[in-house]
């Protein structure tokens, strides 16, 4: 180990201090792995080996979550059930994102892993009157997981109904990073996205997306800040 890793024991007291802070604040770690994710996404995706990539980083994602909800409230088996077919599909879809079938057994699996994992956050979020560090962690991941949710379910829907999206580039359906970037606009109602649902299944889908981002800002935010304010009065 190199010499300003390793403390007086010598035993790398700085790396020991950088494991325990990754395993106190695994929602820090899910958060921070989604975005690069998302930043990684164009430079990885037209490769095939780039998409692998992507695939066993989605895994990892999958395996972080799962850790997460572990030391939440929430029911562990209930993650580690749809965290198992989801992590095969993650790698399978990367190598076959046009196959339908992959597509949406994808979807069927991811879908209800991610909403289940935000729902143990929340849960975790509100299940004392004190808000530690990797709670404010878990408030941004539990948002970016609703995300990528939304972004799974909307590939299953123009799966289902073809034409259900439209966007610049190419006719026919949106690449799955589309959806992403869509649903991330919608759960943050910025309205930026260029990506627009046009079939009526598809809108519905967005405007449920719409009312859960704001009611998440209206419910997690309020409480955190709330929380916050009260310690600070007492």
């Amino acid at each position: 180990m190199p010499d300003h890793l390793r403390g007086p024991s010598g035993r790398g007291p700085n790396v020991r201090r950088w494991w325990v802070a990754v395993r106190d604040h695994p929602s820090a770690v899910l958060l921070v792995g989604q975005l690069l994710v998302v930043v990684a996404h164009p430079f990885l995706e037209p490769s095939a080996a780039g998409r692998a990539v992507l695939g066993v980083g989605q895994m990892a994602l999958v395996l972080t979550a799962v850790y997460v909800v572990r030391r939440t409230p929430a029911l562990s088996w209930v993650a580690i059930t749809l965290g198992l077919p989801s992590m095969v599909f993650a790698v399978l879809e990367a190598v076959r994102p046009h196959t339908d079938w992959v597509v949406l057994v994808s979807a069927a699996v991811h879908v209800p892993f991610y909403f289940f994992v935000s729902y143990a956050m929340i849960r975790y979020l509100f299940h004392d009157d004190r808000v530690t560090r990797d709670e404010l962690y878990a408030t941004g991941a539990a948002f970016t997981v609703v995300a990528w949710a939304f972004a799974y379910l909307y590939a299953a829907v123009q799966v289902l109904w073809p034409g259900s999206f439209v966007g610049a580039g190419p006719p026919g359906d949106r690449p799955w990073f589309d959806l992403l970037f869509l649903s991330f606009t919608t759960l943050t109602s910025v309205g930026l996205s260029d990506v627009l649902p046009v079939e009526p299944h598809a809108r519905s889908f967005v405007m449920v997306e719409q009312v859960a981002g704001v009611l998440y800002v209206a419910l997690v935010i309020a409480r955190l800040v709330g929380l916050n304010a009260r310690r600070r009065a007492g």
